[in-house]
């Protein structure tokens, strides 16, 4: 279907509201208001569900934060409550929107005229979507680092930077989500009408920020992977050496199975979409922008797995309240306390020894 053959949502602001609410037949989707994948309360239940998670995880942290004298561990936690604290505004921002949507089902041409709300949703999405992919990348880098190279003295992060390092994660998300305020791309109503997000259609400003908005979030996905994966088999070859078997730390192996735990939701949760932005715009490139609408099955698709992104912010904090060691300890007893990394690497001088362990 094309531009043309679209009935306008609202005829006196059609020449207004073409930026933002001409990629998907909005007669269509008042037809189908009862399909259970535009159902208001999957948004409602799970919206409430992810705010309340997120809440008692980031009170879990605060109180854990208290008691800490390890910096190693003081600075995960901040990476930590960075991305809870992103996970939480995220969905409390888009929420406010969505969920008044369902219930009020007010017209958008009517209500925001200049496309200022759906802008300001548009950003949302993409902002509290890349923030929570970058500071997973982050925080595998941080861990990799300290594990890998345990005797740095730049790898030892106080909670300041590590809050410096969360606030310029947040600044590029910000900054990448306002391209298409600043001309490159623009964000559009979509599918059932109820949220806007970036433009999966074919002209040179959406291919290159749906681009630049999918290859960045793989490339943070494929890099803590990496950066995990190589942590992982780091640890496994240190706890396995004969002399030091029984002197393990429960916190690297704690922090580790957090980051693995965090990783694989995000891949699980966030690679569908990211690689269906991709194919979608990539197969749409041959039209040379002569398509202006998506198709209907594109659309839904593209739902689904907004759907499936959601379910990120609502599994993240239940990663570390579950898997913590206070947690562990009541499932398995037999789990002590043990020493620190350092005492899993050869002979150290006594006065670097009694440093690194005081960091």
């Amino acid at each position: 279907m094309g531009w043309g053959d679209m009935e306008s949502p609202n005829s006196s602001t059609a020449g207004r509201s073409d930026m933002c609410f001409g990629v998907f037949n909005s007669s269509d989707s008042h037809n189908n208001t009862q399909n259970s994948i535009t159902s208001p309360w999957f948004s409602t239940t799970f919206g409430l569900i992810g705010l309340c998670s997120n809440l008692f995880a980031l009170c879990v942290l605060l109180s854990s934060s208290r008691k800490l004298a390890s910096r190693a561990r003081s600075s995960f936690l901040v990476f930590l409550c960075g991305l809870v604290v992103t996970d939480f505004m995220g969905l409390l921002v888009t929420a406010s929107v969505i969920i008044p949507y369902h219930f009020i089902k007010f017209t958008w041409a009517e209500v925001d005229p200049g496309c200022h709300l759906c802008n300001f949703l548009g950003f949302s999405m993409v902002f509290f979507g890349q923030c929570p992919l970058l500071l997973g990348a982050t925080m595998a880098g941080e861990r990799f680092f300290g594990i890998n190279h345990p005797f740095s003295r730049s790898t030892s992060i106080s909670k300041r930077r590590a809050w410096s390092i969360v606030g310029l994660v947040w600044g590029f998300s910000c900054l990448l989500g306002l391209l298409p305020v600043l001309g490159l791309g623009r964000y559009t109503l979509q599918y059932p009408g109820s949220w806007c997000f970036l433009t999966l259609l074919p002209d040179t400003g959406n291919v290159i920020f749906c681009l630049l908005f999918a290859l960045l979030g793989i490339f943070s996905v494929l890099l803590s992977f990496v950066f995990n994966t190589v942590s992982v088999v780091t640890l496994c070859r240190v706890y396995h050496d004969r002399e030091s078997v029984q002197r393990r730390r429960d916190s690297e192996v704690e922090m580790m199975v957090q980051l693995v735990g965090i990783m694989i939701i995000a891949t699980i949760c966030w690679m569908p979409l990211l690689i269906f932005i991709v194919q979608v715009v990539l197969q749409q490139l041959p039209a040379s922008g002569r398509i202006q609408m998506l198709p209907m099955e594109t659309q839904k698709m593209l739902l689904i797995y907004i759907r499936m992104v959601t379910w990120n912010q609502i599994l993240d904090p239940w990663v570390y309240i579950l898997f913590r060691r206070a947690v562990l300890q009541r499932i398995y007893p037999s789990l002590r306390p043990r020493p620190s990394i350092v005492s899993l690497y050869p002979v150290l001088n006594p006065s670097l020894r009694r440093k690194l362990t005081a960091d």
